[in-house]
């Protein structure tokens, strides 16, 4: 009887076996040096943060909307629409971008911040007079694959900007004034400290907890400790978000827009070509328009009308006479 067959099979599964046991191995190593929970910040910086306003006082609430299928020229004609980067942006500023790099996913996935978004954004605070622009996430997988593989990483790097991981001594605690949810809560907050602006982008999502993942949602990303205690609450934490960081600017990339299956995705049938890139001062406003393009309005997002009743910004963006910019090409 021949057993050279069986004597093969053996054999692939003793090489199976160790490469499962080597892979468990780096996992677990991996682990060991990255917390899912996050950080409860507690016991790296004892006194409360204090997060400013990064608004520009006195400035109007703007709103732009460009249409194009080249994402790094409608995120340029978006700003411009509202006055160009130095509307924002004073020479010698310390600029944080708040992206969204929550997946260790490829960028044609549409689930993250898309690296062309972070390199012309920071190439526009560059070319203001920035003296530095540093980018951050507090992403849900493993910080340093998150951005790398979403190309984050290397497109910040790539236009001179620093990437600021959530290392555990970065987070301190935080009570939002009047907030129920965010009290005595780790926030990853010395980038926050670091920034004299803070410009938020945001891909347009799907999501199946909160209707749609926008710019206000993307604040979450700031948090650390066990943030998923919120998620049967998600509305009114995506509210008190609003009110928690007041940002400078942000722009939200709808170029392509992923309809359904948020915010994951994970197959190109879930994305659209929506051509659209929305720049603006009103977080409120902006995700109010970036909701029709998931085919839904401000009252399919219940924390958009909460966040309106805080007074983080309106749902009527047609209040704000939004500036339409056809890029051509």
């Amino acid at each position: 009887m021949n057993r050279k067959p069986n004597t093969e099979r053996r054999a692939f599964v003793r090489r199976l076996w160790r490469a499962t046991l080597m892979a468990a191995g780096t996992a677990a190593l991996g682990l060991a040096f990255w917390d899912r929970k996050g950080p409860s910040g507690k016991e790296h910086i004892a006194h409360g943060l204090d997060i400013p306003s990064y608004a520009i006082a006195g400035m109007a609430a703007k709103l732009s909307v460009a249409h194009g299928s080249d994402r790094g020229r409608n995120v340029k004609a978006a700003v411009e629409a509202l006055g160009g980067m130095t509307a924002f942006i004073r020479p010698g500023d310390n600029v944080l971008l708040k992206v969204n790099a929550a997946f260790a996913t490829p960028p044609l996935l549409g689930a993250t911040t898309h690296p062309e978004v972070v390199r012309q954004t920071a190439e526009l605070c560059f070319a203001a007079g920035a003296a530095r622009v540093m980018v951050t996430d507090n992403p849900i997988n493993d910080p340093a694959s998150c951005f790398n593989l979403t190309g984050i990483g290397p497109a910040a790097r790539s236009a001179g900007a620093q990437v600021l991981l959530p290392h555990p001594d970065r987070f301190g605690v935080y009570s939002l004034p009047g907030g129920r949810l965010i009290q005595n809560w780790p926030v990853l907050g010395d980038p926050l400290r670091r920034a004299d602006k803070v410009i938020g982008l945001a891909p347009v999502k799907d999501h199946h907890r909160s209707g749609a993942s926008l710019s206000i949602k993307n604040w979450y990303g700031l948090l650390g400790g066990r943030r998923n205690i919120f998620h049967q609450r998600i509305h009114a934490i995506i509210a008190e978000l609003a009110l928690m960081v007041k940002p400078t600017l942000v722009i939200l990339d709808g170029t392509v827009s992923m309809m359904a299956n948020g915010p994951t995705g994970g197959s190109l049938n879930d994305l659209k070509a929506t051509q659209t890139v929305i720049a603006g001062t009103d977080p409120v406003a902006v995700d109010a328009f970036g909701a029709t393009l998931l085919d839904k309005t401000f009252q399919d997002l219940p924390h958009l009308e909460m966040a309106e009743e805080l007074g983080a910004g309106t749902v009527k963006f047609e209040s704000l006479s939004p500036i339409e910019v056809n890029v051509s090409g």
